[in-house]
Protein backbone atom coordinates (compact mmCIF):
# COMPACT_ATOMS: atom_id res chain seq x y z
CA UNK A 1 0.00 0.00 0.00
CA UNK A 2 1.53 2.96 -1.21
CA UNK A 3 0.60 6.24 1.56
CA UNK A 4 -0.58 9.23 -0.73
CA UNK A 5 0.73 13.12 1.25
CA UNK A 6 0.14 16.22 1.04
CA UNK A 7 2.82 18.83 1.21
CA UNK A 8 2.02 22.33 2.75
CA UNK A 9 4.87 24.49 1.76
CA UNK A 10 7.26 24.22 -1.05
CA UNK A 11 9.74 26.00 0.08
CA UNK A 12 13.27 24.52 0.60
CA UNK A 13 12.46 22.21 3.03
CA UNK A 14 9.35 21.41 1.67
CA UNK A 15 10.84 20.75 -1.81
CA UNK A 16 13.74 18.81 0.27
CA UNK A 17 10.95 16.28 1.33
CA UNK A 18 9.14 16.17 -1.47
CA UNK A 19 12.98 15.39 -3.30
CA UNK A 20 13.04 12.37 -0.97
CA UNK A 21 9.42 11.02 -0.85
CA UNK A 22 9.89 10.89 -4.79
CA UNK A 23 13.09 9.44 -5.31
CA UNK A 24 14.52 8.14 -2.03
CA UNK A 25 11.74 6.93 -0.10
CA UNK A 26 9.78 3.59 -0.24
CA UNK A 27 5.92 3.22 0.47
CA UNK A 28 5.13 6.83 -0.16
CA UNK A 29 3.52 8.74 -3.11
CA UNK A 30 2.81 12.97 -3.12
CA UNK A 31 -0.23 13.80 -4.16
CA UNK A 32 -0.96 17.06 -3.93
CA UNK A 33 1.28 20.65 -2.98
CA UNK A 34 0.28 23.82 -1.99
CA UNK A 35 2.03 27.31 -0.98
CA UNK A 36 1.20 31.19 -0.33
CA UNK A 37 3.93 31.26 -3.44
CA UNK A 38 1.23 29.77 -6.23
CA UNK A 39 4.22 30.45 -9.01
CA UNK A 40 6.09 28.06 -6.90
CA UNK A 41 4.30 25.61 -5.92
CA UNK A 42 2.46 25.16 -9.38
CA UNK A 43 6.36 24.37 -11.05
CA UNK A 44 6.60 22.16 -8.28
CA UNK A 45 3.37 20.13 -8.88
CA UNK A 46 4.30 20.24 -12.50
CA UNK A 47 7.13 17.80 -11.91
CA UNK A 48 4.88 15.64 -9.80
CA UNK A 49 2.80 13.25 -12.02
CA UNK A 50 -0.54 13.51 -11.10
CA UNK A 51 -0.40 15.34 -7.52
CA UNK A 52 -3.39 18.43 -7.63
CA UNK A 53 -2.09 21.97 -6.92
CA UNK A 54 -4.36 23.29 -3.66
CA UNK A 55 -5.23 27.04 -3.07
CA UNK A 56 -5.24 26.55 0.18
CA UNK A 57 -3.69 24.13 3.00
CA UNK A 58 -7.39 23.21 4.40
CA UNK A 59 -8.08 22.39 0.58
CA UNK A 60 -5.19 20.18 0.71
CA UNK A 61 -6.01 18.58 3.96
CA UNK A 62 -9.97 18.15 2.92
CA UNK A 63 -8.47 16.42 -0.43
CA UNK A 64 -10.15 12.29 -0.48
CA UNK A 65 -6.61 12.14 -2.06
CA UNK A 66 -4.30 12.47 0.66
CA UNK A 67 -4.20 9.86 3.30
CA UNK A 68 -1.35 11.91 5.18
CA UNK A 69 -0.25 15.87 5.47
CA UNK A 70 3.63 17.24 5.85
CA UNK A 71 3.72 20.87 7.02
CA UNK A 72 6.61 22.83 5.46
CA UNK A 73 5.08 26.48 5.99
CA UNK A 74 6.07 29.23 7.59
CA UNK A 75 5.96 28.74 11.37
CA UNK A 76 3.35 30.91 12.45
CA UNK A 77 0.93 28.99 10.23
CA UNK A 78 1.32 25.52 11.82
CA UNK A 79 -0.83 25.49 14.41
CA UNK A 80 -4.16 25.64 11.53
CA UNK A 81 -2.55 23.43 9.46
CA UNK A 82 -2.12 20.92 12.17
CA UNK A 83 -5.27 21.27 13.81
CA UNK A 84 -7.10 21.10 10.59
CA UNK A 85 -4.84 17.97 10.23
CA UNK A 86 -6.03 16.56 13.33
CA UNK A 87 -9.97 17.35 12.96
CA UNK A 88 -9.59 15.82 9.55
CA UNK A 89 -8.19 12.41 11.43
CA UNK A 90 -5.46 12.55 9.06
CA UNK A 91 -1.44 12.04 10.13
CA UNK A 92 0.72 15.41 9.98
CA UNK A 93 4.32 15.28 10.27
CA UNK A 94 4.96 18.87 11.25
CA UNK A 95 8.44 20.33 10.70
CA UNK A 96 9.43 22.41 13.52
CA UNK A 97 8.39 24.33 15.80
CA UNK A 98 4.94 22.72 16.03
CA UNK A 99 3.54 26.39 16.67
CA UNK A 100 5.20 29.33 17.63
CA UNK A 101 3.95 29.65 21.24
CA UNK A 102 3.59 27.33 23.54
CA UNK A 103 0.07 28.20 24.18
CA UNK A 104 -0.88 27.03 20.50
CA UNK A 105 1.19 23.95 21.66
CA UNK A 106 -1.26 23.22 24.29
CA UNK A 107 -4.00 23.70 21.98
CA UNK A 108 -2.41 21.12 19.69
CA UNK A 109 -2.01 18.73 22.16
CA UNK A 110 -5.15 18.87 23.69
CA UNK A 111 -7.10 18.56 20.58
CA UNK A 112 -5.15 15.42 20.12
CA UNK A 113 -6.18 13.80 23.54
CA UNK A 114 -9.33 15.23 22.67
CA UNK A 115 -9.14 12.83 19.76
CA UNK A 116 -7.82 9.93 21.51
CA UNK A 117 -5.06 8.83 19.45
CA UNK A 118 -1.57 10.42 18.40
CA UNK A 119 -1.40 11.77 14.55
CA UNK A 120 0.75 14.48 15.63
CA UNK A 121 4.79 14.15 14.54
CA UNK A 122 7.02 17.01 14.95
CA UNK A 123 10.60 17.04 12.97
CA UNK A 124 13.33 17.14 15.45
CA UNK A 125 15.60 15.06 13.08
CA UNK A 126 18.37 14.46 15.56
CA UNK A 127 16.87 11.83 16.86
CA UNK A 128 17.10 9.99 13.36
CA UNK A 129 20.97 10.72 12.98
CA UNK A 130 22.83 7.50 13.19
CA UNK A 131 25.42 9.37 16.08
CA UNK A 132 23.21 9.89 18.09
CA UNK A 133 21.10 6.89 18.18
CA UNK A 134 24.65 5.03 18.67
CA UNK A 135 25.16 7.49 21.78
CA UNK A 136 21.79 6.81 23.45
CA UNK A 137 22.61 3.45 22.79
CA UNK A 138 25.78 3.08 25.29
CA UNK A 139 23.93 5.44 27.69
CA UNK A 140 20.91 3.42 28.13
CA UNK A 141 23.17 0.06 28.18
CA UNK A 142 24.53 1.93 31.45
CA UNK A 143 28.37 1.27 29.96
CA UNK A 144 29.26 4.39 31.45
CA UNK A 145 27.50 4.51 34.46
CA UNK A 146 24.85 7.12 35.33
CA UNK A 147 24.84 10.08 32.93
CA UNK A 148 26.31 13.53 35.15
CA UNK A 149 26.72 15.63 32.63
CA UNK A 150 26.35 16.29 28.65
CA UNK A 151 28.36 18.81 26.05
CA UNK A 152 27.17 19.83 23.08
CA UNK A 153 28.43 22.16 20.99
CA UNK A 154 25.84 23.89 17.80
CA UNK A 155 27.88 25.88 15.58
CA UNK A 156 26.64 27.46 12.12
CA UNK A 157 29.28 29.42 9.68
CA UNK A 158 26.91 31.78 9.36
CA UNK A 159 23.40 33.16 10.06
CA UNK A 160 21.04 35.20 7.91
CA UNK A 161 20.41 38.61 8.15
CA UNK A 162 16.82 38.26 9.58
CA UNK A 163 17.72 35.99 12.27
CA UNK A 164 17.92 37.65 15.95
CA UNK A 165 19.12 37.22 19.34
CA UNK A 166 16.37 34.82 20.68
CA UNK A 167 16.65 32.95 17.50
CA UNK A 168 19.66 31.61 19.17
CA UNK A 169 17.16 29.58 21.65
CA UNK A 170 14.34 29.00 19.35
CA UNK A 171 15.77 28.15 16.35
CA UNK A 172 19.57 26.80 16.76
CA UNK A 173 19.74 25.29 20.26
CA UNK A 174 15.68 23.83 20.29
CA UNK A 175 16.87 20.72 18.44
CA UNK A 176 19.81 20.17 21.23
CA UNK A 177 16.70 20.75 23.96
CA UNK A 178 14.43 17.89 22.39
CA UNK A 179 17.55 15.74 21.69
CA UNK A 180 18.76 15.83 25.72
CA UNK A 181 14.81 14.89 26.49
CA UNK A 182 15.29 11.87 24.20
CA UNK A 183 19.01 11.07 25.22
CA UNK A 184 17.95 11.03 28.74
CA UNK A 185 14.62 10.19 29.07
CA UNK A 186 13.33 12.95 30.95
CA UNK A 187 12.25 16.89 31.06
CA UNK A 188 13.87 20.00 31.81
CA UNK A 189 13.44 21.40 34.97
CA UNK A 190 15.28 24.94 34.24
CA UNK A 191 17.57 27.21 32.16
CA UNK A 192 20.05 29.37 32.18
CA UNK A 193 22.26 31.31 29.92
CA UNK A 194 26.07 32.60 30.13
CA UNK A 195 27.24 34.90 27.86
CA UNK A 196 30.86 34.86 27.23
CA UNK A 197 33.05 37.60 25.36
CA UNK A 198 31.56 38.55 22.06
CA UNK A 199 32.76 37.30 18.81
CA UNK A 200 33.92 40.04 16.25
CA UNK A 201 31.91 38.18 13.32
CA UNK A 202 28.84 38.10 15.25
CA UNK A 203 27.12 41.74 14.66
CA UNK A 204 24.50 42.88 16.07
CA UNK A 205 23.97 39.07 17.95
CA UNK A 206 25.67 38.42 21.03
CA UNK A 207 27.36 35.07 19.44
CA UNK A 208 28.40 32.43 21.14
CA UNK A 209 26.03 32.23 24.05
CA UNK A 210 26.18 29.14 26.43
CA UNK A 211 23.18 27.68 27.49
CA UNK A 212 22.78 25.49 30.67
CA UNK A 213 20.16 23.16 31.01
CA UNK A 214 19.09 21.15 34.53
CA UNK A 215 17.49 17.82 33.97
CA UNK A 216 14.82 16.23 36.38
CA UNK A 217 17.38 13.11 37.29
CA UNK A 218 19.71 15.95 38.40
CA UNK A 219 22.37 15.60 34.96
CA UNK A 220 23.78 19.13 33.74
CA UNK A 221 23.78 20.01 30.21
CA UNK A 222 25.99 22.62 28.57
CA UNK A 223 24.90 23.99 25.01
CA UNK A 224 27.61 25.98 23.45
CA UNK A 225 25.66 28.16 20.59
CA UNK A 226 28.42 29.78 18.13
CA UNK A 227 26.01 31.03 15.05
CA UNK A 228 28.90 32.80 13.01
CA UNK A 229 31.85 30.84 13.41
CA UNK A 230 33.20 30.71 9.94
CA UNK A 231 34.68 27.42 9.57
CA UNK A 232 31.16 25.47 8.76
CA UNK A 233 28.61 23.82 10.34
CA UNK A 234 29.78 21.75 13.38
CA UNK A 235 27.61 19.42 15.70
CA UNK A 236 29.11 18.27 18.94
CA UNK A 237 28.21 15.57 21.88
CA UNK A 238 29.99 14.29 25.07
CA UNK A 239 28.11 12.31 27.72
CA UNK A 240 30.01 12.61 30.71
CA UNK A 241 29.26 9.61 32.88
CA UNK A 242 30.30 7.95 36.30
CA UNK A 243 32.78 4.65 34.41
CA UNK A 244 33.46 6.26 31.09
CA UNK A 245 32.32 8.98 28.67
CA UNK A 246 30.63 8.80 25.27
CA UNK A 247 30.62 11.03 22.32
CA UNK A 248 29.53 11.54 18.76
CA UNK A 249 31.79 9.96 16.20
CA UNK A 250 33.88 12.20 13.67
CA UNK A 251 31.89 14.92 11.61
CA UNK A 252 33.45 13.15 8.13
CA UNK A 253 33.92 9.11 7.33
CA UNK A 254 36.95 10.30 5.64
CA UNK A 255 40.36 11.62 7.17
CA UNK A 256 42.61 13.18 4.02
CA UNK A 257 46.18 13.55 4.63
CA UNK A 258 47.92 15.75 1.93
CA UNK A 259 50.86 18.43 1.77
CA UNK A 260 52.01 17.52 4.98
CA UNK A 261 48.35 17.74 6.82
CA UNK A 262 46.07 15.52 7.42
CA UNK A 263 42.26 17.05 7.48
CA UNK A 264 38.75 15.93 7.98
CA UNK A 265 36.11 17.84 6.26
CA UNK A 266 33.49 19.95 8.30
CA UNK A 267 30.02 20.07 6.58
CA UNK A 268 28.65 23.32 5.08
CA UNK A 269 25.39 22.95 6.61
CA UNK A 270 22.53 21.65 8.02
CA UNK A 271 21.41 19.52 5.07
CA UNK A 272 24.76 18.34 4.36
CA UNK A 273 25.43 16.87 8.09
CA UNK A 274 21.67 15.60 8.50
CA UNK A 275 20.32 14.76 5.13
CA UNK A 276 20.92 10.73 6.10
CA UNK A 277 18.92 11.63 9.25
CA UNK A 278 16.11 13.61 7.16
CA UNK A 279 15.55 10.29 4.76
CA UNK A 280 15.16 7.90 7.99
CA UNK A 281 12.70 10.22 9.75
CA UNK A 282 10.35 10.74 6.89
CA UNK A 283 10.57 6.73 5.87
CA UNK A 284 10.27 5.94 9.35
CA UNK A 285 7.05 8.19 9.46
CA UNK A 286 5.40 6.37 6.33
CA UNK A 287 6.00 3.23 8.02
CA UNK A 288 4.52 3.71 11.33
CA UNK A 289 1.21 5.49 9.89
CA UNK A 290 0.60 2.99 6.88
CA UNK A 291 -2.13 1.18 7.29
CA UNK A 292 -3.79 3.22 10.03
CA UNK A 293 -0.83 2.92 12.90
CA UNK A 294 0.00 5.88 14.31
CA UNK A 295 3.35 8.24 14.34
CA UNK A 296 6.17 6.91 17.29
CA UNK A 297 8.47 9.56 16.75
CA UNK A 298 8.61 13.30 18.34
CA UNK A 299 4.68 13.79 19.65
CA UNK A 300 2.81 17.19 20.01
CA UNK A 301 3.67 16.60 23.72
CA UNK A 302 7.92 16.88 22.94
CA UNK A 303 6.64 19.78 20.50
CA UNK A 304 4.99 21.66 23.31
CA UNK A 305 7.85 20.62 25.83
CA UNK A 306 10.86 22.14 23.77
CA UNK A 307 8.28 25.93 23.67
CA UNK A 308 8.33 25.76 27.16
CA UNK A 309 11.93 25.38 27.66
CA UNK A 310 13.21 27.28 24.35
CA UNK A 311 10.87 30.49 26.44
CA UNK A 312 12.22 29.71 29.57
CA UNK A 313 16.25 29.99 27.77
CA UNK A 314 14.76 33.19 25.88
CA UNK A 315 13.80 34.49 29.63
CA UNK A 316 17.21 33.24 31.59
CA UNK A 317 19.19 35.22 28.15
CA UNK A 318 16.96 38.42 28.70
CA UNK A 319 17.24 38.60 32.43
CA UNK A 320 20.52 36.76 33.28
CA UNK A 321 19.03 34.73 36.01
CA UNK A 322 18.02 30.53 36.38
CA UNK A 323 14.67 30.31 34.71
CA UNK A 324 12.15 26.59 36.06
CA UNK A 325 10.41 25.30 33.19
CA UNK A 326 7.01 25.05 34.11
CA UNK A 327 4.94 22.46 31.98
CA UNK A 328 1.53 21.22 32.27
CA UNK A 329 0.77 17.67 33.29
CA UNK A 330 1.46 15.20 30.52
CA UNK A 331 -1.60 13.50 29.28
CA UNK A 332 -1.47 9.58 29.20
CA UNK A 333 -1.41 9.56 25.52
CA UNK A 334 2.28 10.54 25.65
CA UNK A 335 3.14 8.67 28.51
CA UNK A 336 6.72 7.45 26.03
CA UNK A 337 6.37 10.90 24.73
CA UNK A 338 10.29 11.19 25.38
CA UNK A 339 10.87 7.71 24.15
CA UNK A 340 11.44 6.58 20.44
CA UNK A 341 10.58 2.77 19.98
CA UNK A 342 12.41 1.64 17.32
Amino acid sequence: MTLRVGVIGTGMIGRDHIRRMTTVLAGVAVTAVTDVDVATAKKVAEGLPGAVLHATGEDLIADPAVDAVVVCSWGPTHEQYVLGSIAAGKPVFCEKPLATTQDACRRIVEAEVAAGRRLVQVGYMRRYDAAYRALKEVVDSGQIGNPLMMHCAHRNADVPSFYEKESAITDTAVHEIDMVRWMFGEEITAARVLIPRKSRNGGPLQDPLLLILEMAGGALVDVEISVNIRYGYDIRGEVVGEDGTAALGDLSPVLVRSAGQAATPVPVDWRERFLRAYDVEIQEWVDSIAGGGVPLGPSAWDGYAAAAVSDSGVEALRTGTRVPVTLAPRPALYDAAVEVPR
